[in-house]
């Protein structure tokens, strides 16, 4: 490929990057919006700790009140729904060659999914809440997977156009 090429591809990788993650999230957003119970009862599980190995020194950290469990749970919808609006602008600022404006917008979206999959799911649920230990309420391959993509994504985003030489 030619160097002159360089540019538009690497802007239709983030582009299409871009756009997967957006659809992804929004999906997961929609799901959960629309099939509410499913993962509210993941998330109580969870925060619960009531399916993990029960050792005293951890279970201190358990969440068992309902309105807070569900607190958690909206805002996760809620984080989702505004990531998943942010990552659209940003494929359409792409789609429009408004490569500036699409750089820092989808940046903003993928950091955004990065806090909720890598601090959220991984670091708070995985460890704090010691997510690992449950056989039936373990979200980490989805979450990490789910990460991997948007690190990918959040990579791509952030390459720098080479100008042509000239």
């Amino acid at each position: 490929m030619s160097t002159s090429h360089a540019p538009r591809a690497l802007s239709l990788a983030a582009a299409v990057l871009t756009g997967t993650v957006a659809l992804y999230i929004a999906l997961v957003a929609l799901g959960n919006i629309t099939d509410f119970g499913t993962n509210q009862a993941f998330v109580q599980h969870v925060l619960a700790m009531d399916t993990t190995f029960k050792d005293d020194d951890l279970m201190w950290r358990a969440i068992t009140d309902k309105g807070l469990e569900n607190t958690a749970y909206v805002a996760i919808i809620a984080w989702e729904t505004v990531a998943a609006l942010v990552l659209v602008a940003g494929t359409w600022f792409w789609v429009r060659r408004d490569n500036g404006r699409a750089r820092r917008v989808s940046t903003y979206g993928l950091l955004m999914l990065v806090l909720l999959f890598g601090a959220g799911f991984i670091a708070i649920g995985g460890e704090w809440f010691a997510m690992w230990q449950s056989k039936t309420w373990n979200g980490l391959d989805a979450a990490t997977r789910v990460l991997v993509l948007t690190g990918v994504a959040l990579v791509v985003v952030q390459l720098p156009e080479r100008s042509p030489a000239t």
